[in-house]
């Protein structure tokens, strides 16, 4: 089956710098190793394991967490493939052809060649790349690559139209992300004692965060007084005015509009200047002069400071990220998403 392989290769099936979510006692370490565990001794005082972590927590969880990631996505992608050959070699021996014949007939015989109007289509999306050569020499190179897209295109309709109509169970369960205990703090929306709260770290210049608002939206409309969710700032360096905005977040807290302020900002996102700032604390009708003075005066500034701290060492690297029940989830990942996780907490709850 020599096309199949390199055929589904072609292609992958599936802004980043109080109350708490209990955390359960923490897993077994790889070896039997243990937090206790001494590692080093001077003059007779003991560096344990937990010691010489601290300081590399986040470092530590953001690799664990990658790699748990990395090797579902590995077992997922090659499972697929598998799934993809069973298929297309039971459909092979029922029309009494090889699966390469098969392939001929129903998916590269029907891809037709890139036209004119698309090849320029395609170059013309790339206008103002630096480097980017002449049409007439990136010409062959665009039309391989409209082809394999064309392929890829073509290849998954009749992977779909096989598995439509055969009896495919998909039993890989996703990778249990480490839970962590994530401190619950600041503005919040949803009761307390919701059996899942969703704490979320984020960022009023990041277009995903915002994106993700619509997420958050749709899960309160699902679930209602079942999730809580928390906001917390994780301003990232290079956006220039996200710090000031979460600061700015804070001090329209102070005055019960929070939440009011979180949507202007996010529906301006490209004006969170400090001038924006107060002109937006005008139109939800905050007192100017107090939040003029605490904007001003970088009263919350430790605030924020505290949060990308505690983002850091939990392992924050990017926004938007989520800890569901003290599960980590990064990115502005679509509902269905969520809902997998949501669905499970609450049926741990429930039990």
């Amino acid at each position: 089956m020599n096309r199949v392989l390199p055929l589904f290769a072609l292609f992958a099936f599936a802004c980043s710098n109080s109350a708490s979510v209990p955390a359960p006692a923490a897993a077994p370490r790889a070896g039997g190793e243990s937090p206790s565990q001494v590692v080093a001794r001077i003059d007779g005082e003991e560096l344990t394991l937990a010691d010489i972590e601290k300081p590399i927590l986040g470092e530590l969880r953001s690799k664990e967490q990658a790699h748990l990631e990395e090797m579902h996505q590995l077992r997922a992608s090659s499972l697929e493939r598998m799934v993809a050959e069973k298929l297309i070699e039971k459909a092979a021996e029922k029309r009494g052809v090889t699966p390469d014949q098969l392939l001929e007939q129903e998916v590269f015989s029907k891809v037709a060649e890139p036209t004119e109007e698309e090849i320029q289509a395609f170059y013309d999306r790339l206008r103002g790349t630096p480097g980017l050569p002449r049409f007439e020499q990136a010409k062959d190179r665009i039309v391989q690559i409209l082809g394999q897209e064309k392929a890829r295109e073509a290849t998954q309709a009749f992977f779909d139209e096989l598995r439509g109509s055969a009896q495919v169970e998909i039993l890989l369960e996703e990778p249990e992300m480490p839970r962590v205990e994530v401190a619950a703090t600041g503005p919040s929306r949803g009761p307390e004692n919701a059996p899942v709260t969703i704490v979320e770290f984020s960022d009023f210049e990041c277009p995903y965060c915002s994106r993700a608002n619509e997420t958050l939206a749709q899960i309160a409309q699902t679930y209602g007084d079942k999730v809580r969710v928390v906001f917390r700032d994780f301003p990232l360096s290079f956006h220039q005015n996200a710090k000031k905005a979460a600061e700015a977040g804070h001090c329209a807290d102070d005055q019960g509009k929070f939440w009011e302020m979180h949507d202007k900002m996010f529906a301006n996102q490209r004006a969170l200047d400090v001038e924006s700032l107060k002109s937006y604390a005008k139109e939800i009708g905050l007192d100017e002069a107090a939040f003029n003075a605490c904007l001003d005066g970088g009263e919350k500034a430790a605030l924020v400071q505290a949060n990308i701290d505690a983002a850091m060492e939990l392992g924050v690297r990017g926004t938007p990220a989520f800890f569901v029940n003290g599960r980590m989830v990064a990115g502005a990942l679509p509902f269905s998403e969520f809902q997998k996780i949501i669905d499970k907490e609450l049926e741990t709850a429930a039990r």
